[in-house]
């Protein structure tokens, strides 16, 4: 039996939000998790305290960087990268369009990008605009229809000794698929060599499960702070090897180490040591869990992602065999409950004629906060034939939503049905 992870629901100040005296349900958590108190702690101290931009010789200018310095330790162990492999931006979209400018380079016409349909677009928009640039063809990996999930097979013959970039996500913030990544990275390397570049996009996942992105093999992987906990920022893990051998468009003066000639700009100090404080939740968490794991931060972090994962997967069959009794609800994705193990609990709907935009306002009239429309996974939504119709209506668990909302969602579902 799991651990009943939805205890922690106290540290998160905004889940006792009520509407018309009845507490919210936060299902929204696809679109960004809400945070603990102590995010928002570090995010106020660092702004009282520390406010200063880098490199100065004065104390708030020092624990500026020490902060930075932090932040890139923490984002380390929460991926499984070291921290000189961490780069900092102001989301996921804005890191993707700047390495895809630099990744343009490597690019001759006739070179051939791998895309898949079950991607967000941060991961299809930059790699669509290089290839267009460089006169490069684009291969798109389906997928099966039946469940949503990566179609491997069509992965297979995408690839080809032209092939230079491969993006594809470890989970789809649409349908909650997770992707078979060794697999799909197996065939890569096999048929496409080890010098083609592989990007994935671990934004979804990441609050659902432990990254482990340098034993993955890939070469560069993204994700979101403001989906696991924290404050919007964007992250993106590089080998080390990669990111000194690209070249980044930066300005003169900045620095030219890994992974500082990355970054453009001042970044968002106070959004990093947010990010710490995030981190170090989940690490809580992990200790509490299994307190042999000790000061072992990584460690602490893999344990508590574990636990989300063992919690998250009972809210996912509990809401999968919920949805067996309402015939009238169509769910676009892995529908079995016994496979729980292969998706996120992110479920996206369709009810009868109802739009999903007229179902999330009442929805929200209600207290239930989900999402509706195409949460910028636009090949998905046309590859299922239902861009032109609103998309989905999206229903997203995480570790702090519990049982009983997850009936109360489905109960009021059965209204609609």
């Amino acid at each position: 039996m799991p651990p009943d992870l939805s205890l922690l629901r106290g540290r998160f100040p905004s889940l006792s939000r009520t509407i018309d005296g009845h507490p919210c349900v936060f299902a929204d958590a696809p679109g960004g998790t809400q945070v603990p108190e102590s995010v928002i702690e570090a995010i106020d101290a660092y702004l009282r305290r520390s406010n200063a931009n880098t490199g100065g010789a004065f104390e708030t200018s020092r624990e500026t960087d020490e902060a930075i310095a932090a932040g890139r330790r923490a984002a380390a162990d929460f991926m499984g990268g070291d921290p000189t492999e961490i780069v900092f931006g102001a989301n996921t979209t804005s890191l993707a369009f700047s390495l895809s400018r630099s990744m343009a380079k490597v690019l001759s016409p006739g070179d051939e990008i791998v895309l898949t349909v079950l991607d967000h677009d941060a991961n299809v928009a930059p790699w669509l605009a290089i290839a267009r640039e460089a006169g490069a063809h684009v291969r798109w990996v389906d997928l099966c229809e039946e469940d949503c999930t990566l179609d491997l097979a069509t992965l297979e013959s995408s690839l080809g000794g032209r092939t230079r970039i491969i993006a594809f996500t470890l989970a789809s913030n649409a349908v909650g698929s997770i992707t078979r990544a060794a697999d799909a990275i197996r065939l890569v390397r096999a048929i496409a060599g080890t010098q083609a570049i592989v990007v994935a996009d671990a934004v979804h996942l990441a609050p659902h499960a432990a990254l482990d992105v340098r034993s993955l093999g890939v070469d560069v992987a993204f994700c979101s702070a403001y989906k696991f906990f924290g404050p919007h920022l964007g992250i993106m893990w590089g080998r080390r090897d990669r990111l000194e051998e690209w070249q980044p468009y930066k300005v003169r003066p900045a620095s030219d180490q890994v992974p500082d000639r990355w970054e453009t700009g001042t970044l968002a100090h106070e959004a990093i040591a947010g990010l710490t404080a995030a981190v170090e939740y989940i690490s809580d968490m992990g200790r509490a869990l299994t307190p042999t794991t000790g000061s072992d931060r990584r460690a602490n972090v893999v344990c508590g992602m574990d636990s989300i994962r063992q919690y998250e997967q009972m809210l996912s069959e509990r809401f999968l065999r919920g949805l067996q009794n309402l015939p009238n609800i169509r769910l676009y994705g892995i529908a079995d409950p016994a496979r729980v193990d292969g998706r996120t609990p992110t479920f996206a709907l369709r009810i009868r004629d109802r739009s999903p935009r007229e179902v999330a306002e009442e929805l929200g009239r209600r207290g239930i906060f989900v999402w509706d429309g195409d949460y910028y996974a636009l090949a998905v939504m046309e590859r299922l034939g239902l861009q032109e119709t609103g998309g989905c209506l999206r229903i997203g668990f995480c570790h702090y939503n519990t049982i009983e909302e997850v009936d109360r969602v489905l109960s009021e579902l059965a209204t609609f049905s």
